[in-house]
């Protein structure tokens, strides 16, 4: 990765794109960090964030830009952070995390927000798991991205409602479990007992009024109405590797 060069005055012919390197592994190229926080933490100590901005990666004409040989490489400038703790869990050896973000002109709150949400990464997987195989997340096949997008807010409504309910709900829990207090039940065993907390909580709801269906379309006969159809987009056939690709060139 290199900085945004710095031009003291102008001179004929192209400017530079890129800056000295910003090597990851000798500090003596990384210079003083535009962003540097401190911040208390329960079991890692005191953790210390470096940032540096606006660092973007020197492209090269592999992957996407393979097949765009007479188009300048963009410049990706992002936010490159420096992660260091004190000590881990363990007595084990803290070695420094790296983390890259795409956001320019971040603030020391902003820093701070991005390392910790890295950290809970294995939440947001762990979170996406349970809407997928407990609540059933990707389970109709919808063919409409508004009704797409309605299904997923109704997850997000009943994965909310697990949440509110954890402190009422009763541990029914697997033979192979451990027992937990309520107040650290997971949402997929809150769930198994949600029907009795349904059972006894007020409805603000009026009680629904007696009403016939409707006519609905004739026994037999088919939906005129077409599914609409959405193209997945087309993706451009590349080389199998990089020496048939400049093979063909020649």
């Amino acid at each position: 990765m290199t900085p945004a060069p710095h031009n003291a005055a102008p001179r004929p012919g192209r400017p530079r794109m890129h800056g000295a390197p910003f090597a990851l592994a000798r500090p003596t190229t990384w210079g003083d960090p535009q962003t540097e926080t401190r911040t208390d933490t329960t079991r890692n100590g005191t953790a210390t964030a470096q940032a540096w901005d606006r660092l973007h990666p020197r492209l090269t004409r592999r992957s996407a830009w393979i097949t765009d040989q007479n188009v300048e490489l963009p410049l990706l400038h992002g936010l490159v952070i420096r992660l260091t703790v004190e000590h881990l869990p363990g007595g084990r050896n803290p070695d420094p995390v790296w983390l890259w973000s795409s956001r320019t002109g971040a603030d020391p709150s902003h820093v701070d927000q991005l390392w910790q949400a890295y950290l809970r990464r294995f939440d947001l997987e762990h979170t996406f798991r349970l809407m997928k195989q407990t609540l059933g997340w990707t389970v109709p096949k919808l063919r409409d991205p508004t009704s797409a997008d309605l299904w997923t807010r109704l997850i997000i409504a009943a994965h909310t409602q697990l949440w509110l309910a954890r402190p009422a709900a009763t541990d029914l829990r697997r033979p192979w479990e451990r027992p937990l207090p309520s107040r650290k039940l997971t949402p997929a065993r809150v769930r198994r007992g949600f029907r009795n907390i349904h059972a006894k909580t007020a409805r603000p709801a009026a009680a629904p009024k007696p009403s016939r269906p409707g006519p609905g379309r004739p026994r037999g006969s088919s939906n005129p109405t077409r599914a609409p159809r959405h193209t997945p987009g087309k993706t451009a056939k590349r080389a199998e590797s990089l020496e048939v690709h400049y093979g063909r060139r020649r």
